[in-house]
């Protein structure tokens, strides 16, 4: 059976035998493997030893730091479908989603990290007399969600590492393997001990541990924005830096104009892609009233098209929601939309007829959806899409704004001024037009409750550095 150890100091620890968690498998509800779960003492031990390690580690060379992250780069490469095969067991992600999407986001953000490092400006003249170094922030706390576990990890590691942090990753004990993989990497790359820890164990019983440790640094959190709340809060009390990617009810606006099949197909498509477990899924489509009934039809057509099947068969399905927590949150949504007067017009309540296990679910579509219903309003993280109509460009504007959250919005027009312009007025971290997707070294963050700060490429950077302004660093100028 697996079992995933929390790794401190260069070493994972022996399994704790009286602090083991199942982790269940998604596909037929059976027990995959166990974690063992960090105490108090293991998370003050990983204080220590990432503050120990700091001094050293935070002076290496830029040679040197480009040398490990490649040496990382490289135990990836090779131990990829390692990674693949076990994000697939973890959530449930069909193994090609899991290999050419999921997986793959690893590699993506360390390459994009590495050629960012080449031109970073750790160091630069600034006035006459002073030289401005970004330095390491210091000792960062990672802590990552379940839903694209790999994505968010080196989106964080990868600038961390490179700018001389050390780091304590917290993952969701929903998604063991692939981080336990991940300190495997680290630990086979040949990072020093202390520089690299993982933790596992209960938010509610180490959190504060980590996030109120004086030692601690920066905090970066992706995550559910009751937690981040929760996060925010300690790191506030402690006076820290606290980066948050938290969650997202994304408008998808189609204009008459747009070419519907294509986009309410790609629409329908992005919105159930990984289960409509994406905080940036476009899970509110916004049709222009004339073409209404059209799209719904369409939606209807491209939502049966959608096959559902076992994580382990090769194929462009989609498998079962990750955890019993999602799939009740998802039958609890589905209520709702029915009591609120929702029209379902695809799907169905319950688990998919085609398994007798697991947390399978069929995706569900609403119609005569008014844009004040809960379903219309909070992040479902499940595979339900509303469908709501507009009439003029205004007013679709005005509904795309209207939500506490701000992470994504997407446009869809045969016009590109008409997008230009309405995309200005959107207020969204990300805007895509007809279908436009998002470079590893774009900004990925978010508006209002979306969360705050950015992360990706350069931007990812900035928070794992702090500036320092030597005055009278040149000789020459030091004297007024």
């Amino acid at each position: 059976m697996n079992t995933c150890t929390s790794y401190i100091d260069g070493r994972f620890l022996p399994a704790d035998e009286q602090h083991l968690m199942p982790v269940i498998n998604p596909q037929n509800e059976l027990i995959s493997g166990q974690i063992s779960m960090a105490q108090i003492s293991d998370a003050q031990r990983a204080v220590e030893v990432a503050h120990g390690a700091f001094e050293s580690y935070s002076i290496t060379s830029l040679a040197d730091r480009r040398r490990l992250m490649e040496s990382l780069l490289a135990v990836y490469e090779r131990r990829y479908e390692e990674m693949a095969q076990a994000i697939s067991l973890e959530m449930g992600a069909p193994i090609d989603f899991a290999s050419k999407s999921q997986a793959e986001c690893g590699l993506g953000h360390m390459r994009t990290a590495l050629e960012v490092f080449d031109s970073y400006p750790f160091e630069r003249s600034i006035g006459n007399r002073a030289k401005l170094l970004a330095a390491p922030v210091g000792v960062t706390l990672l802590i990552t969600p379940w839903n694209w576990p790999i994505n968010q990890i080196f989106s964080k590691l990868a600038p961390a590492l490179l700018c001389g942090c050390t780091v304590i990753l917290k993952p969701s004990e929903l998604a063991p393997y692939s981080a336990q993989l991940v300190a495997q990497f680290i630990d086979e790359a040949g990072y020093p001990p202390g520089v690299f820890n993982l933790i596992y164990g209960d938010g509610g019983v180490i959190g504060p541990v980590l996030c109120e440790a004086p030692q601690v640094d920066l905090i970066s959190f992706t995550g559910s924005n009751a937690t981040g709340a929760i996060v925010a809060g300690m790191a506030a009390k402690a006076c820290k830096r606290s980066l948050q990617e938290l969650g997202g009810k994304s408008p998808n606006i189609i204009f008459a104009d747009a070419d519907l099949s294509k986009a309410v197909r790609a629409g329908v498509q992005h919105c159930f892609s990984n289960v409509g477990q994406s905080c940036n899924a476009p899970t509110r489509m916004l049709v222009e009233r004339s073409v209404y009934d059209r799209v719904v039809e369409i939606a209807i057509q491209a939502a049966q098209s959608i096959a559902i099947n076992l994580p382990s068969i090769a194929g462009g399905h989609i498998g079962p929601l990750a955890n019993s927590r999602q799939y009740q949150q998802f039958q609890n949504y589905l209520e709702i939309g029915l009591t609120e007067g929702a029209r379902l017009v695809f799907g169905y309540q319950g688990r998919h007829r085609d398994f007798q296990s697991g947390y399978f679910v069929s995706p569900a579509i609403f119609t005569e959806v008014s844009p004040n219903m809960r379903i219309a309003r909070e992040e479902v993280f499940g595979p339900l899409l509303v469908i709501i109509p507009f009439v003029s460009e205004d007013e679709a504007i005005s509904m795309a704004n209207d939500s506490e959250y701000g992470l994504a919005a997407y446009i869809q027009t045969g016009d590109h001024e008409k997008a230009k312009r309405v995309a200005r007025q959107i207020r969204a971290g990300s805007v895509h037009i007809n279908g436009a997707y998002q470079d590893y070294d774009s900004p990925f963050g978010g508006f209002k409750k979306s969360g705050i700060g950015r992360e990706w490429g350069e931007f990812g950077f900035h928070h794992f550095t702090e500036y320092q302004c030597i005055n009278g660093y040149h000789e020459e100028g030091a004297v007024r």
